[in-house]
């Protein structure tokens, strides 16, 4: 990856024939803005974010707030204002604000002061570490980030890359030249049928570090100027300007996005994509049809055994029942298989969650799929992901109080308040601790109290009612009836070979889900740490599906094994096995650390494997209840079929 600078004519040529990489439309809520000749187009400005430094490596994982006094960035003359944004915009660290650039429409402007400050040498000591390790500034205009044109040497396409670097490396030196002047050029077209109405189409920013010794005349930016190095002995004055070109663009609103959406190695994306497909399709025919033929056969074997009287028996279907029992033992723990398993108030508060996470990841991924979570909204994500978590709570209740039901627990109350309160309050009491580590670094991405005390609102007035709601319903209903009946005894369970035990089931189970989303959790991963749009929904909804039906077919067959070796405490294992996923997942995540990250600070390691951990618990949660649901779908439908005296 390497920044190109342009010339001011080739700027022009490039940016009218910037490449279209995909293709939108108008989005509900999102409407254009459409602006007079010379009215002004407000700039706002975001967080400071870390990215890759000089070494491709990330180096922090703390933002912080554009004008927070150490950076002393110009202020608008009444000071900045925040600007509405989501409850998911802020929780994903968007602090947008006011600024004092003045931008007029179709109106060029050069060498615009902005003002003047000194740096002493404690905040020059804390700007050159930061720029050492690589951060961005980000504006926005018109709702579109400013960023820096990239050329991708792999695919030879140039895009948009939000953000623009606050200072670089001079040269080959280790001196690091901090950015005091901005060029800022802004794509515009002209509305259809309309006069003298414009929309901004793309906005880019090349940022110039100048060292200016006198008074900053129109014609001063273009002048060859030394490059102003924050000076960590002494003060060092440091003047603000800023250049802004309007550039006619042939760009629709529609598809202005379009710049901005890059797919790094899209070859390697497909051909993973594809590879996973096959293997995952295999699996699952293999497995149907393993256990139709065998199944089939068991069943039929079993119902003309039950069906002989016991005066017709002699002593050739005497050694066939023999027969029987010898090649499939999964009929002999009928009395067993329905019994209660260890713990079943903790499994089915998990079951709960789970059939939450499920239906709510479902549901985001098809309103992504359906554009109403464009990068255009800015914290739709985060927005819809907690609406949905919160207004489903009525499933996990429901679900979790009719498997406790069904599972003969009686301590009813005790599973209607689990339900909305464990999962939730680990995730939230994690989050919360990283928050504090956020607060100590005065970080942007700490999330405000009010934000906090908000979060807490919805959970307890929204949420734990919707899960007492559900909890109450499921307890009214009927009581899932198992298909045979249980016996009073328990039947002991013979010792199980070497791959049916739990830690070497589950290390197996565990890394088929983890194979098929692999590769997609390595873009997802890159578009967090490195502050990149992700947009590529199909590609997650096809390894949705792919992990779900490999989550279910593996933990079919381990089900089936078990049953075969005459083990009936299949509950937990079905729910732990598929669960190993996370395992492997927090272990990537590990990996990635080492490989891409550079993390040498202990609030940076923290943060970092605290979110890994948290994303790994609700995938354990997740994965095993698929694997919990398909067993359980699957045990009812065998024993179901057969007939038992």
């Amino acid at each position: 990856m390497q920044l190109r600078k342009p010339t001011p004519s080739g700027a022009l040529l490039a940016l009218v024939a910037a490449p279209q990489l995909a293709s939108a439309f108008y989005l509900p809520g999102v409407a254009p803005t459409s602006y007079k000749q010379d009215e002004q187009v407000p700039l706002y400005v975001n967080a400071i974010r870390p990215v890759a430094g000089a070494d491709a490596m990330l180096h922090s994982v703390v933002s912080y707030d554009y004008y927070h006094p150490i950076f002393q960035f110009c202020r608008p003359p009444d000071g900045p204002k925040d600007v509405g944004a989501s409850l998911g915009s802020i929780l994903f660290g968007d602090r947008i604000k006011t600024s004092s650039f003045q931008l007029h429409m179709a109106k060029n402007e050069t060498c615009k002061t902005l003002c003047e400050t000194t740096y002493p040498p404690s905040a020059a000591q804390f700007i050159n570490s930061l720029m050492n390790a690589g951060v961005s500034l980000n504006w926005l205009v018109d709702g579109l980030p400013a960023g820096q044109r990239i050329i991708d040497e792999i695919s030879d396409t140039e895009f948009y890359n939000p953000g623009f670097l606050m200072g670089q490396h001079i040269g080959d030196t280790e001196k690091v030249q901090f950015n005091n002047h901005y060029d800022i050029i802004v794509e515009y077209h002209a509305v259809p049928g309309a006069k003298d109405e414009y929309r901004v189409v793309g906005v880019i920013v090349q940022p110039e570090s100048r060292k200016y010794t006198g008074p900053v005349e129109a014609d001063t930016c273009n002048q060859a100027l030394d490059p102003v190095v924050l000076d960590e002995g002494a003060d060092t004055k440091v003047t603000f300007t800023y250049s802004v070109y309007w550039v006619p663009s042939k760009t629709a609103w529609a598809t202005r996005w379009d710049k901005y959406l890059h797919v790094f190695d899209p070859k390697i994306h497909w051909f993973s994509l594809v590879n996973s497909a096959f293997i995952v399709v295999f699996l699952v025919l293999t497995v149907m049809s393993i256990l139709v033929r065998a199944l089939r056969k068991d069943i039929a074997r079993y119902n003309r055994l039950d069906q002989l009287s016991l005066d017709d028996l002699s002593g050739t279907s005497a050694v066939m029942e023999d027969g029987v029992q010898e090649d499939s033992g999964w009929k002999l723990v009928h009395g067993d298989v329905f019994r209660t398993p260890s713990h079943p108030l903790l499994l089915s508060v998990l079951l709960g969650n789970g059939a939450q996470l499920f239906v709510m990841t479902g549901l985001t991924i098809a309103f992504a799929l359906l554009g109403f979570l464009s990068p255009s909204n800015r914290g739709s994500l985060g927005t819809i992901i907690i609406l949905l978590y919160t207004v489903l709570g009525f499933i996990g209740g429901y679900t979790s109080s009719r498997l406790y039901k069904s599972m003969q627990g009686d301590r009813w109350k005790l599973c209607i308040i689990l339900t909305p309160l464990l999962v939730p309050g680990i995730v939230f009491g994690v989050f919360f601790l990283l928050d504090l580590f956020l607060w100590a670094e005065q970080s942007s991405g700490a999330v405000p109290f009010t934000t906090m005390l908000a979060i807490i609102l919805i959970w307890f007035l929204i949420s734990v009612p919707l899960s007492f709601a559900g909890s109450w319903l499921g307890f009214r209903a009927p009581t899932i009836e198992p298909p045979v009946r249980t016996n009073q005894i328990p039947r002991q369970i013979p010792p199980v070979t070497t791959y049916l035990r739990p830690i070497p089931s589950a290390l197996l189970v565990g890394l088929l889900p983890f194979g098929a989303i692999f590769v997609e959790l390595y873009f997802i991963m890159s578009s967090i740490w490195f502050s990149r749009i992700y947009y590529m929904f199909g590609f997650l909804f096809l390894c949705y599906g792919l992990m779900i039906m490999t989550c279910a077919s593996v933990t079919v067959l381990l089900v089936y094994f078990l049953l075969c070796a005459e083990n009936y405490n299949w509950q937990w294992r079905a729910f732990l096995a598929p669960a190993t996923t996370a395992v492997y997942i927090f272990l990537n995540a590990i990996i990635y650390w080492i490989s891409k990250l550079s993390l040498g600070g202990f609030v940076g390691s923290v943060l970092y494997i605290g979110y890994s951990l948290m994303i790994s618990f609700l995938f354990f949660i997740l994965t095993g209840s698929i694997g919990f649901f398909a067993s359980w779908m699957f045990v009812r439908k065998i024993y179901s079929s057969i007939k038992i005296d």
